[in-house]
């Protein structure tokens, strides 16, 4: 693993001249503003002025870090590893070129801990909820046995495969979500109003209303009385609902059953736990990692308890002497084709390239439905928001329908 000066580094906003005697500006990271200023002049640049860079008042500012973020910045730091960038220069070349400042600190802060001796895994494990116990469990694998580019570029794989599928289910919700929450807004407008201008002009009719002009108007009346109080049990029901399935382990387990048994979204749901399972699986057997050691790992990586729960069953009958295929076809689970490719890659010893096969043909089944989903949501979201507002619009126009009959 490369080192270099132990000091901690901090980032410094310079002014200054080039060559040419052009005026330019800049940001460089150095331990002092003596040693920024003599960088500068390395690379031929009079500085004139050289501060420390300031930090936000409240909190670290900017974006969040999502996971498509680490992923890059794995694939960034693979790709300059096996280029044979030192490590410290390589964290020093991500920095500058990330654009969230939240990420550009995390990069600064390992590239700090790495300077000062302390290995990448154990730098990486410092900050948990951007790097899981199998990441970390992977760079140290790497460490330990002198492949550390090899490893990162496995685990940039993995993470953009990850990453891929999720975006794929994504996209699968993000679309009948967005136009649910539409029509509902369209129809609180209507009711609260529309409706009631309708309203004051059937009082001046003088005759009976239909009957479904009457349940809009009582329906209408009932929002615009209660909104507020509907609104606070709409917000409330949704913090409940996270808590709880935060919280407590059979709510959760509950609802990742019921998730697996919905009609259209389990079986792409399902698919995707395997499509994970794999793909986990394959990538810690492929790093050296042993097979009830990466089974405890794959089963935190599940996303799901009801497969997080088999798993560590696999795990438990594999200690106990079991082959792998026997174990996970026990639990009834998981797919023949998988078991198939399972058995065939202990009989060969190709686990991880037979388990790696299924993982591309199971990501490969969710992106094919996914594009299936969006197709057949159209239509019947168009149907719900037909019958939602052109509902009200008949239900406003019946009585002056009528009205027209009756002259």
């Amino acid at each position: 693993m490369a080192t270099s000066s132990a000091t901690k580094s901090d980032l410094f906003t310079w002014s200054g001249t080039d060559k040419a005697g052009h005026n330019s500006t800049g940001e460089i990271r150095a331990a002092s503003t003596a040693i920024a200023k003599a960088q500068l002049r390395r690379q031929g640049i009079m500085p004139k002025n050289v501060k420390k860079k300031s930090k936000p008042l409240f909190g670290s500012g900017g974006k969040p870090i999502k996971a498509a973020d680490i992923a890059v910045f794995t694939r960034q730091l693979a790709t300059m590893m096996k280029a044979g960038v030192p490590l410290v220069q390589s964290f020093d070349i991500v920095a500058e070129g990330t654009e969230k400042p939240k990420m550009q600190a995390l990069v600064n802060t390992i590239r700090n801990d790495v300077a000062s001796g302390s290995g990448l895994a154990p730098s990486l494990a410092k900050h948990p909820r951007l790097f899981d116990e199998l990441f970390c469990s992977l760079v140290a694998s790497g460490e330990d046995s002198g492949t550390l580019e090899v490893m990162l570029d496995r685990v940039a794989t993995y993470k953009e495969k990850t990453e891929q599928l999720k975006a794929k289910i994504k996209k699968a919700l993000t679309y009948p979500t967005a136009v649910v929450v539409v029509a509902i807004v369209v129809t609180a407008i209507l009711l609260i109003k529309v409706v009631p201008q309708f309203a004051e002009t059937f009082r001046n009719f003088g005759s009976d209303l239909p009957a479904f002009t009457l349940f809009v108007l009582n329906i209408s009346n009932f929002v615009q009385k209660w909104w507020f109080v509907i609104l606070l049990m709409i917000i409330a029901a949704i913090f409940v609902f996270r808590e709880a399935k935060l919280r407590s382990v059979k709510f959760s387990e509950f609802l990742d059953r019921l998730i697996l048994r919905l009609p259209i979204f389990g079986g792409i749901v399902y698919d995707s736990v395997i499509a994970r399972f794999s793909r986990t699986l394959a990538t810690t057997f492929a790093a050296g990692v042993p097979l009830v050691d990466a089974l405890e790992s794959t089963a935190g990586a599940a996303g799901n308890s009801v497969y997080a729960k088999a798993i560590r069953q696999i795990k438990d009958d594999v200690t106990t002497g079991n082959t792998l295929y026997a174990s996970t076809k026990s639990t009834g689970l998981f797919p023949n084709m998988l078991l198939q490719m399972m058995s065939i890659g202990e009989e060969s010893g190709a686990l991880d390239e037979m388990l790696d096969k299924v993982a591309t043909h199971y990501e490969e089944a969710v992106d094919n439905a996914v594009d299936s989903l969006s197709s057949l949501m159209e239509p019947m979201i168009m149907a719900i928001l037909g019958v939602l507002v052109g509902g009200l619009m008949i239900a406003m126009y019946l009585p002056i329908f009528m009205l027209g009959s009756v002259i």
